[in-house]
């Protein structure tokens, strides 16, 4: 990486917060800049020197050259719709733009775009199969952005992630405020990624750049979410909620779908390539941590930084 680097990411959201603070404590001149959808999150951005705009899809950049220029690596999780993702269908012309000076971009994709494998293992060779509609908005938006690549040579990467947790935002939380649950759907497991090994991964890759490579960002444990709940909710001292069958249940559809897919996924390109070694290869590690991290906040009498991104809002799709 160069001196004085910026980093834009339209959706300035839980994982760029995270990010961004690894960034501060390279040593480096880094100027941080983002998107939000929300006046109130704009604000408390801002306050924390976040160079932070309103975006959505029916709110472009008002002044993208402007607001863009001097990026050096673009990150994008801003979650597509029918048409894809809206960042480039909005403002692919203006990120073509940056070139030649731009050195990285990383767009944030999802495991479900392999579908359905009745437990079985996937990894970045194998066929997309995504069997919801999430995964396949998320395979047309990563079509869209490979496509700057192939096109144009603009340095694209794709990391397909597993469900993200970390602090502030795990199963600990929804035990807390009273809303886990344990659904039993035998055979099921799901896959999950602390956030600093996200970001870990993020900075292994914008240091080392493989233009046009995808990687799968996970852990090395796939795992049911009725032990997970079971677990956070020991590490609290609290009774375990009752198990429920999966047919029981009658979840909602944001639920629902999460339980229609059930693989493992392989991480072996993501440590082989970018040379990632997970700090929390399991979610009971990473579950402590999330608790350990807190405390230290609490003892400090300090307001943590993804007190930003997190609010009564995310608490209603806690999963696991």
């Amino acid at each position: 990486m160069t001196h004085q680097n910026k980093l834009f990411c339209f959706g300035y959201g839980y994982t760029c917060t995270f990010l961004g603070e690894a960034l501060k404590k390279t040593g480096q001149d880094w100027k941080l800049s983002g998107t939000t959808r929300s006046i109130k999150k704009r604000t408390a951005l801002r306050e924390i020197g976040i160079e932070t705009h309103i975006f959505d899809k029916e709110k472009p950049l008002a002044d993208p050259n402007l607001w863009l220029k001097g990026t050096t690596h673009l990150l994008i999780s801003t979650p597509p719709d029918h048409e894809g993702d809206y960042a480039f269908e909005i403002h692919a012309e203006d990120i073509l733009h940056l070139m030649p000076d731009i050195q990285w971009i990383g767009y944030l994709s999802t495991t479900g775009v392999y579908g359905d494998r009745d437990g079985g293992w996937v990894d970045e060779t194998s066929e997309m199969r995504p069997s919801s509609i999430r995964g396949t908005r998320r395979l047309l938006a990563e079509e869209q952005w490979l496509s700057l690549f192939k096109d144009h040579g603009l340095p694209i990467h794709i990391f397909r992630l597993a469900g993200i947790y970390g602090p502030g935002r795990s199963a600990i939380d929804s035990v807390r405020v009273g809303i886990a649950r344990r659904i039993m759907k035998a055979g099921h497991a799901f896959c999950r990624i602390h956030v600093e090994d996200l970001v870990s991964t993020l900075l292994a890759s914008m240091n080392n750049p493989h233009p046009g490579q995808i990687y799968n960002v996970a852990d090395d444990e796939a795992a049911p979410s009725h032990e997970v709940i079971a677990y956070a909710s020991r590490l609290l001292g609290r009774d375990p909620p009752p198990l429920v069958r999966f047919e029981d249940a009658n979840l909602a559809p944001i639920t629902l779908s999460f339980y229609s897919d059930n693989k493992r996924v392989s991480n072996a390109k993501m440590k082989k390539d970018l040379g990632v070694e997970l700090k929390y290869p399991n979610y009971r590690l990473g579950l402590e941590e999330c608790l350990a991290i807190e405390k230290i906040y609490t003892d400090q009498g300090k307001q943590p930084p993804w007190s930003v991104q997190v609010g009564p809002e995310f608490y209603g799709n806690i999963s696991s």
